[in-house]
C-alpha cells in the first residue's frame, strides 16, 4: 500500500439546516484533542467564501432554503457538499414534519453522505477524507 499526501489543507464550512444538534456535537468531537483533525489540515472556517467543503447537518426547513442556496453559491469552485446524519440524507425522525422542504439533495447537489443518527466521529472523518479525494480529482480534471 502506498501512502499519498494531500496537496493542501481542507477548509470546511459547517451549516446546520434544522437538526437536533446531535450531529453537530459529533462534529465538535472530531475537533477535540482525541481526534484532532486539524493536524491533518482539516479546519472549520467561519465563512463559506473560504471553504472547500460545505458540511450540512439536518433536514432543510422551509425557512432555510434560500439561505442554503445562497451559501452554496458563495462557496468557491471547486466545492463539495457533504451531508452528515440521517436527517440530512432522508429527513430522519422529522421526515413528515410540515416545516421541512426535504433532504439536502433536493435543494443543492450532494457529493458525500455520512449516514447515522448521529454518525460516529470516525465516520465523519472518513467522509471528509472521501470528500478530499473527490476534490483533488476534480482539481486534476480542471488542470
Amino acid at each position: 500500500m502506498s501512502l499519498k499526501a494531500f496537496k493542501r489543507a481542507l477548509w470546511v464550512y459547517h451549516l446546520n439546516t434544522g437538526s437536533c444538534n446531535g450531529c453537530d456535537i459529533e462534529i465538535l468531537a472530531v475537533l477535540t484533542p482525541r481526534y484532532d483533525v486539524e493536524r491533518f489540515g482539516i479546519k472549520l472556517v467561519g465563512s463559506p467564501r473560504h471553504a472547500d467543503v460545505l458540511l450540512v447537518t439536518g433536514p432543510v426547513v422551509k425557512q432555510m432554503v434560500p439561505r442554503v442556496k445562497r451559501i452554496y453559491e458563495q462557496t468557491p469552485d471547486p466545492k463539495l457538499v457533504m451531508v452528515v446524519g440521517s436527517c440530512g440524507i432522508e429527513g430522519g425522525v422529522f421526515y413528515e414534519s410540515y416545516s421541512l422542504a426535504g433532504p439536502v439533495d433536493q435543494i443543492i447537489p450532494v457529493d458525500v453522505y455520512v449516514p447515522g443518527c448521529p454518525p460516529r466521529p470516525e465516520a465523519i472523518i472518513h467522509g471528509v477524507v472521501m470528500a478530499w479525494v473527490k476534490l483533488e480529482k476534480a482539481e486534476q480534471e480542471v488542470a
